[in-house]
């Protein structure tokens, strides 16, 4: 029996796990976290990735979590209403498409609770990947057939295997903090944005409106551990020191926030996804940016293409992998692209490309 290793269980690891099973591989996940990550933005299930979540059978499930947005406000910093609307939101996209939005710890407690049979190696790592051979923080080193880096921007594993994350990393210009907070300013099933000329960012009402999402992000390159936690704190303190509307506010709760994230909206563009038993899954491989809002739709599908090439033939899979999904990825990246260059709006080409991709029939 194929043996693979995941790294990574936030959402395309999972996923691939599920697939992986149904076709009979034996499966092991290593993840960095004691247990699933929490917190994280809400994220959308678009297109061919509905139909990924439809063939795992938890289509209806994943409806049942929805945010159930009712629309979205923009202020100014005094708090005043510049627009309002209650056809489509900032995070979510057209509220009267088929597409599904949930919150990110939702979704990977979903696609986690769907696997079974897979082993998971929380609270490690891996240190080194020499052919077959795979070394571990904590558990004994053990080979493997493959190895998945599904472990997003910062994949330990393309670091390991492909090289620094310099020479595919690219910086979009923008940083994101998330992080969850009690719902603050009342919201019920809906979204608020404020937009400076430096920082800016929204706050949406979450799990039936018991508590809400904040969202603060400011423009720049900036230098930063990806690890270190409180420094990013300290850094998003120090960009919204002067900010006006409800923002001083989130900045107490921000300090409290067990779930706290912060990055780089970045894209990871490389010539070849995969390189000897090692391939690349979702951000790891093809991060798009928040600014496409395809990046969990993009790991919902690599996973199934996937993990189906390996099932047919595991010499030719990584190969077939890619050729099938690359100029998909390509169009969602190039179109955030568009979005940033749209004031972070999707422009009108967004659902062709969200829709142009046929799942194979495994």
């Amino acid at each position: 029996m194929t043996n693979v290793l995941i790294s990574g269980a936030s959402i395309g690891g999972p996923a691939l796990a599920y697939w992986l099973r149904h076709h009979g591989f034996d499966v092991t996940v290593v993840e960095r976290h004691r247990g699933l990550r929490p917190g994280g933005q809400a994220v959308d299930v678009r297109g061919p990735a509905l139909d990924v979540v439809e063939r795992m059978g938890l289509g209806d499930r994943l409806r049942s979590m929805t945010t159930g947005m009712r629309g979205m406000s923009v202020v100014d910093e005094e708090g005043t209403e510049l627009h309002r609307s209650t056809e489509h939101t900032l995070t979510g996209g057209d509220l009267a498409s088929p597409d599904v939005e949930v919150m990110r710890d939702d979704l990977a407690r979903l696609l986690f609770d769907a696997v079974e049979g897979v082993e998971y190696l929380f609270d490690d790592t891996i240190t080194a990947i020499d052919g077959t051979r795979v070394t571990f923080e904590r558990a004994a080193p053990r080979d493997f057939d493959v190895v998945v880096g599904a472990d997003g921007l910062h994949s330990n594993v393309r670091r390991l295997v492909f090289g620094p994350e310099a020479q595919f990393v690219r910086h979009l210009g923008t940083n994101l903090a998330v992080f969850t907070a009690p719902n603050f300013l009342g919201l019920d099933h809906w979204q608020v944005f404020q937009q400076g000329e430096v920082v800016g960012g929204g706050v949406m009402s979450a799990r039936a409106n018991a508590e809400c999402r904040v969202y603060m992000g400011f423009y720049g390159e900036v230098d930063f551990d990806h690890r270190d936690v409180e420094a990013q704190r300290r850094l998003v303190a120090e960009e919204f020191a002067d900010a006006g509307w409800e923002w001083q506010t989130a900045l107490k709760h921000m300090w409290e926030a067990p779930d706290f994230h912060f990055d780089a909206m970045a894209q990871v563009r490389m010539p070849s996804w995969s390189r000897g038993g090692v391939v690349l899954l979702g951000d790891a491989g093809y991060c798009g940016s928040p600014l496409s809002g395809q990046g969990t739709s993009l790991a919902l599908v690599g996973a199934y293409v996937l993990a189906g090439e390996l099932s047919v033939n595991r010499e030719t899979a990584f190969q077939r992998y890619e050729e099938l999904l690359r100029p998909y990825v390509t169009a969602n990246q190039d179109m955030a692209l568009k979005n940033q260059a749209n004031g972070g709006q999707p422009t009108e080409e967004f659902a062709a490309v969200v829709s142009s991709f046929q799942l194979p029939g495994r």
